[in-house]
């Protein structure tokens, strides 16, 4: 069935191909997030095994948001470690760092998925997606004030 919604066709993949990259990037940063709630120690253990799961839950929730935009605009969404492998821009982690790199791991995902997210309000606002653009907005906000929170730990 074809897809009537304003946005016409070409607008509509350009988008959804930029965003399975955001959707990548956000499910690996999750990950990670993950991995390091699991497996922080030292001092600040209690501190950061907490916000590193508060930043894995609200990562796993937007996954599903971008995901659903995605299948919204008549695109399948990756599901897959190999897709996800190859559109992000995530490094995997192999080991289990300290915390105070682990928390500067973390504010390099984000800034990461931060300039993901920049990258796509030209073809969102190119084909008048104003959904998309308010989704980017949203998950921009949510990025830069946990980048800032994580570098505050750092004292940077």
């Amino acid at each position: 069935m074809s897809i009537d919604i304003g946005i016409s066709e070409s607008d509509r993949q350009a988008v959804a191909e930029q965003l399975k990259t955001l959707l990548a990037d956000t499910y690996m940063l999750y990950l990670k997030s993950h991995n390091y709630h699991w497996n922080v120690t030292g001092p600040m253990f209690q501190t950061l095994h907490l916000m590193f799961e508060q930043q894995y839950t609200e990562l796993w929730a937007a996954v599903d948001l971008v995901a659903e935009r995605i299948r919204s605009l008549g695109a399948f969404a990756p599901g897959s470690y190999g897709a996800f492998g190859e559109l992000t821009s995530i490094t995997e982690e192999r080991g289990v760092p300290a915390a105070e790199e682990m928390i500067a791991n973390l504010v390099a995902g984000h800034e990461t998925l931060i300039r993901t997210i920049r990258g796509i309000f030209p073809a969102a606002e190119k084909g008048r997606d104003e959904v998309t653009t308010d989704l980017l907005t949203r998950r921009l906000e949510v990025h830069e004030k946990t980048a800032w929170m994580l570098r505050s730990l750092l004292g940077a």
